[in-house]
């Protein structure tokens, strides 16, 4: 029987794992940030866009595609992986011009980081956030190029049978759920401070 201590680790699993970690410690200290200010007795207010629920529902249905993908890869269903994982990056590009969209409706409604702090937090989350989701739709976009590279059934299987290429997909699903969890916080968060 292995022992779990000594147990040989994936290393860029850790090392992803590091980085969520990293990540989160960051968000945490702007939401302790906005929190405190809360606290001292100013008032925050926050005008969420109206837009921000279709980038929500996009990033969702993004993550519950990269499942299906990873799902439909392990059943050898090629052909609905490569589907699955296209819808994954169309819905998470929709979700970046979702988030563009209204940092746009914001400004027009003279909402900036300078003239109001609610907006300047949600302007700094949402932003840190984006940085995350591009880094992401980075990575799906290697996917798709592979799953579009390999075609045939033969090739298909060979690449999803070789660990390097599993341990891929798997990293990238990880790291896609972290991201769609962080913005359902922020999301949350700012809704329920909204005025």
């Amino acid at each position: 029987m292995s022992n779990p201590i000594t147990k040989r680790r994936e290393p860029f699993r850790f090392m992803l794992y590091l980085g969520l970690a990293s990540s989160a410690l960051l968000f945490g200290f702007i939401f302790l940030v906005f929190v405190k200010k809360e606290l001292a007795n100013q008032d925050i207010p926050v005008h969420l866009p109206r837009v921000f629920w279709l980038s929500t529902f996009s990033i969702l249905l993004s993550s519950l595609f990269i499942s299906l993908a990873a799902q439909a890869i392990r059943n050898e269903q090629f052909a609905r992986y490569r589907s699955f994982i296209t819808l994954t990056f169309l819905f998470a590009l929709l979700f970046i011009v979702f988030q563009i969209l209204g940092w746009q409706i914001m400004y027009e409604s003279q909402i900036t980081p300078a003239n109001n702090t609610g907006g300047a937090f949600i302007y700094i989350l949402s932003g840190l956030h984006l940085l995350h989701s591009l880094g992401g739709l980075i990575a799906i976009t290697y996917l798709i190029k592979d799953a579009f590279s390999n075609t045939n059934y033969v090739d298909s299987y060979v690449y999803s049978v070789n660990p390097p290429n599993q341990l891929r997909l798997r990293l990238v699903s990880i790291y896609w759920h972290f991201v769609d969890v962080v913005w359902l916080i922020i999301f949350m968060f700012f809704l329920w401070h909204a005025s």
